[in-house]
């Protein structure tokens, strides 16, 4: 099965394109909603409760995600140990997922390929682009925040155009009206790709 990586930097539309690959039979596997269930599984939540005791759990069992998000945003090393424990569990569980598929190759989606070093775990990078511009409304829009948070976040990816020029193929999705260009840009990679297969 080939393994595909689709990356981009933060508001470039990333979600909008993977659905359109989903339409055309295209699995996707979603690496931060994946990586944020594997808190519930007993060996990491045994390893997070070691390293920063059990009140990083709620009551209900489930991850306290503000008191995480306060550690790792203020901690380096905090931050280096958990993505240490994730990221190897989260490795295992897509290449079982990736196995169980029914497609001509899956994608894995993630924001941080590049910048984890993980393009060598794949047989190609799709990046999706869009103009800081374009990028800023759009996260500005969705998460009701400021144009000067949204620039903080964006300060932890890598330029735009080092990711271009290592990506195997890009999908320009700069304006919001143009579902056909951008579903024939999602057609031609497909085709590209399944002829690799």
């Amino acid at each position: 099965m080939k393994r595909i990586a689709i990356t981009g930097n933060i508001g470039c539309g990333k979600s909008w394109v993977c659905a359109l690959f989903e339409s055309e039979g295209i699995p996707v596997f979603y690496s931060d909603a994946e990586a944020k269930k594997l808190y519930d599984r007993p060996e990491v939540a045994e390893a997070m409760k070691q390293r920063f005791g059990d009140e990083i759990y709620l009551p209900d069992g489930h991850i306290n995600k503000v008191l995480l998000s306060q550690i790792i945003f203020s901690d380096v090393e905090a931050r280096t140990f958990v993505e240490q424990t994730l990221y190897p569990a989260l490795n295992r569980y897509f290449g079982e997922w990736a196995c169980e598929q029914d497609a001509p190759f899956v994608l894995y989606e993630s924001a941080l390929i590049f910048e984890k070093h993980l393009e060598s775990m794949f047989d190609a990078v799709v990046v999706v682009s869009a103009s800081v511009g374009t990028r800023l409304r759009r996260v500005v829009l969705r998460d009701h925040c400021t144009e000067y948070a949204v620039r903080a976040r964006m300060a932890n990816q890598w330029d735009e155009a080092d990711k271009i020029a290592r990506a195997d193929f890009v999908i320009y999705h700069e304006h919001d009206d143009e579902d056909d260009f951008l579903f024939k840009q999602v057609k031609s990679v497909i085709a590209s790709l399944s002829k690799q297969s």
